[in-house]
């Protein structure tokens, strides 16, 4: 076990729980994505904090959009937040989607290339539903790489999403990358992704998503899943 995602979502007073896709687009369109992210980012810390030795080495991730990255000084925000929790800047990762990525290359290379230089850890996400160029991949300030569910899922049963998920796997260790496999939920892939070197998974096979306050608990039960070579 080594780290968490962040998933935002809204106890609306009338509709009940909403989904990101149901708010975030909204945030996007009406400027409200900046101060809700620097809230995500900001709670992220402040719960490093809470969960003190009980979660000491686990990162929390949060994802970021192309208005995010945009945005001027949105990277010394971030390191400011860190500063003000005396956060290690491992302990936290920025996730970032390839679409995002090529809104504003020149900005957003630039402002992730200043986190990952301060230490924070700078992730692709859903690699392979954009359109990202192995020239330029090479080039990006990331150090983790994440394969789409679209792929993981079904692999089992799917050669093509198979063979693209071993590619994605060895590309991305021969440009010196994590790779993290998304959506696993059964053991069969889990043993599919070890196999092909995988280096970390994430999806329900570990744990369903879970109030904040309930990791130290979860974390204290947790087994690892071992496979013999």
């Amino acid at each position: 076990m080594t780290g968490v995602e962040a998933l935002i979502r809204w106890e609306h007073p009338s509709q009940g729980l909403l989904y990101p896709d149901v708010f975030l687009p909204l945030a996007e369109q009406t400027g409200l994505i900046a101060p809700l992210t620097d809230w995500v980012i900001r709670t992220a810390l402040a719960q490093i904090g809470l969960w003190g030795d009980d979660a000491q080495h686990t990162s929390v991730a949060v994802n970021v959009s192309a208005r995010n990255l945009a945005q001027a000084g949105f990277a010394d925000s971030v390191l400011a937040a860190l500063a003000h929790s005396r956060t290690p800047p491992g302990r936290v990762v920025i996730e970032v989607t390839e679409t995002a990525l090529l809104a504003d290359v020149d900005r957003a290379t630039a402002a992730l290339a200043s986190l990952a230089s301060s230490g924070v850890r700078v992730s692709l996400d859903d690699f392979g539903q954009g359109q990202t160029s192995l020239g330029y991949l090479a080039r990006l300030p990331i150090q983790e790489l994440k394969i789409d569910r679209v792929f993981v899922t079904d692999m089992i049963h799917d050669a093509p999403h198979a063979a693209i998920v071993r590619s994605v796997i060895e590309l991305a260790h021969n440009l010196g990358l994590t790779v993290v496999a998304e959506g696993v939920e059964d053991l069969a892939t889990l043993a599919a992704l070890a196999d092909s070197g995988c280096d970390l998974i994430q999806g329900y096979v570990l744990a369903r998503p879970m109030p904040a306050a309930q990791l130290p608990g979860w974390l204290a039960q947790h087994q690892p899943l071992v496979f013999a070579g």
